[in-house]
């Protein structure tokens, strides 16, 4: 069962939310806290939800402010824009004191993409107790630059978002509007399949969708993955959490999530070496590595979980 609703953050931004309630509320496994990644919308997790329903969770979704079916922040919708990524912080402390505490007493599992999972990886330093445990999909940790030598990308972006150009498109990004890319164009799955799904959504709602971020918000990722990959940061990290790293990933540098997850108390990698970088939005082969990866995670981590394994060996 599904249930849409709208919120709004501390600073007076509407959020989309919907859950996707497992039988009665409150009961089977708990909560999955899906957090997307930029330019997503809770559409396009439909068959992941049904694999969490599935599984046993309710799930708990949300569309970031300026994407899917969230307040736009530039007059150009087709512009991923943020100020700050604090913005985003804010937006999952409202999700969850509104949407997600009041389903369940246990602390929530997350699931998290990309953008979302980078979100996720903040909330876990600075809130460390709000999770019960987390697995990450591909997160973004530092930017692939696909040709250019980083640090003149870095340089670039810091001129252009200092010299009045904040709401300007990263260069190319224009041009990658989903309803008219074709799937050679598009650099995240090698599932023809999936990503005509995900084609079809954007062409029945077309509002849902996004093109590419601006100066402004690369700015600001910059800003937060070099606060994310400072030393001690992963060290802070109490809370279990299991990184999935996509090996033809080129959006985000795997190499960074193998070196992050080596710093955690307690973390975990597993690498999809076939996988572009939408893991979950992948081919059939793929997706089942993840998934069993994520079912032996939770089983082993969840503290009920342990509990409900050791009333079985008994």
């Amino acid at each position: 069962m599904k249930e849409s609703r709208y919120i709004i953050a501390s600073d007076g931004v509407r959020l989309r939310t919907a859950v996707f309630t497992h039988g009665s509320r409150g009961q089977g496994r708990g909560v999955c806290v899906l957090l997307t990644g930029q330019t997503e919308f809770i559409e396009k997790y439909e068959e992941v939800i049904g694999e969490l329903c599935a599984r046993g969770f309710s799930v708990a979704a949300l569309d970031w402010r300026g994407q899917g079916g969230s307040a736009r922040l530039l007059p150009n919708p087709l512009k991923a824009h943020i100020d700050d990524f604090a913005q985003y912080d804010d937006d999952l402390t409202s999700f969850m004191q509104q949407i997600v505490q009041p389903l369940s007493a246990k602390p929530p599992l997350a699931l998290a993409h990309s953008m979302g999972a980078h979100i996720l990886l903040r909330a876990l330093h600075d809130r460390p107790m709000q999770f019960a445990a987390a697995v990450l999909s591909a997160p973004m940790l530092r930017a692939q630059t696909r040709g250019y030598p980083a640090w003149f990308a870095r340089a670039l972006t810091f001129v252009q978002a200092r010299t009045g150009r904040k709401s300007a498109w990263v260069l190319g990004m224009d041009k990658r509007d989903p309803l008219t890319m074709e799937f050679s164009d598009q650099l995240v799955t090698s599932d023809r399949a999936r990503y005509a799904r995900a084609k079809a959504l954007v062409t029945g709602h077309p509002e849902l969708r996004l093109a590419g971020p601006t100066w402004g918000w690369l700015e600001a990722g910059y800003s937060s993955m070099n606060r994310v990959m400072a030393p001690g940061y992963a060290e802070a990290i109490p809370t279990p959490v299991l990184i999935c790293g996509a090996g033809q990933d080129r959006i985000v540098d795997t190499q960074a999530e193998r070196e992050f997850v080596k710093r955690l108390p307690h973390g975990t990698y597993l690498e999809l070496r076939e996988s572009e970088h939408e893991i979950l939005m992948e081919a059939d082969a793929i997706r089942q590595q993840f998934w069993k990866a994520f079912d032996e995670f939770v089983a082993s981590t969840l503290p009920w979980e342990g509990r409900k394994i050791q009333e079985r060996s008994e």
